[in-house]
């Protein structure tokens, strides 16, 4: 090989290697882009962001996502086990999962929305409520997985925020005014 071509098989792989070094910033970079989904709008949050699918319409459901999507992002950095992070983050949910609970019975809590059915999982009897408490633990777990592998960063603070945390958790994060 004349050394012209072996000067050139070097910069194209320079290149090539530099292109995988922008991906990687692009993936970690926590905030939309790879592994990092991004924060959307709920009805207390940032207006700059778009609505969460069904969350206008006062689907629970979208409801429960999101805060599990925030409150995971938001414990990731916890030194604890992911599945300990994602117990906490489940708790740290319970409001929006009851709310997603009463709409599936039904509204007032009526247990005429209550059937018990196969899984189709497991085959096993469940009924919507353990079907969504497994949900949780399950998406809270990806949630965090995902943030601690992408380096995703919490949503930003500020008002907007905290009042969509205080909505989704019941008003747990409410504190008394200095």
């Amino acid at each position: 090989m004349r050394p012209a071509n072996l000067v050139a098989i070097a910069a194209l792989a320079a290149v090539g290697l530099s292109a995988c070094e922008g991906n990687q910033n692009r993936r970690t970079a926590g905030g939309g882009g790879g592994l990092c989904k991004p924060f959307t709008e709920t009805a207390n949050n940032n207006a700059a962001m778009p609505a969460a699918p069904g969350a206008a319409a006062g689907d629970a459901s979208a409801a429960m996502d999101d805060c599990l999507h925030r409150w995971s992002y938001t414990l990731a950095a916890s030194s604890d086990t992911a599945d300990v992070v994602a117990d906490a983050v489940v708790a740290a949910c319970n409001a929006p999962l009851a709310r997603w609970n009463q709409q599936s019975m039904g509204g007032a809590g009526g247990a005429e929305g209550m059937t018990e059915a196969p899984s189709l999982l497991t085959g096993q009897p469940t009924n919507p409520i353990l079907e969504h408490n497994t949900f949780a633990g399950g998406r809270a777990l990806f949630y965090v997985v995902q943030a601690r592998a992408g380096k995703c960063g919490p949503p930003k603070a500020g008002p907007a925020t905290t009042a969509s945390a205080n909505a989704n958790t019941g008003g747990l994060l409410n504190t008394p005014a200095p």
